[in-house]
């Protein structure tokens, strides 16, 4: 199992306001932009992103995404280890399989994996 990218997640009431500071004053694409998310990344180093969301639709607000290769791999870790799992592992209609959970120090993590 391996990581691919760590994103923080922010969140506002209109994850496009941000579109002229990201775009224009820091340089960075946007990724992907949906009703309750833009996603603004760096081209010449496209794992290094930021989230910005008005809510997820799961109605939590987790603090980041990790992005990884076996999603259920971390998930039977997690659970092994004892950690919360707040939102149950799932497939989202978006294209991801993803899970929840409480990290040791109170946030909740995205664990996320993409679907080919």
């Amino acid at each position: 199992m391996a990581v691919a990218r760590i994103i923080p997640n922010r969140y506002t009431d209109d994850p496009k306001a941000g579109a002229g500071f990201f775009n224009e004053v820091l340089g960075l694409e946007t990724a992907m932009a949906m009703d309750f998310i833009t996603i603004y990344r760096s081209a010449a180093q496209p794992m290094a992103q930021i989230s910005i969301l008005s809510e997820d639709p799961s109605g939590l607000r987790p603090a980041y995404s990790v992005g990884v290769d076996d999603v259920d791999a971390v998930h039977a870790r997690a659970v092994e280890a004892g950690h919360e799992i707040v939102y149950a592992l799932r497939d989202e209609p978006w294209g991801v399989r993803r899970f929840f959970v409480r990290d040791p120090l109170g946030d909740i993590a995205n664990i996320v994996q993409n679907k080919d």
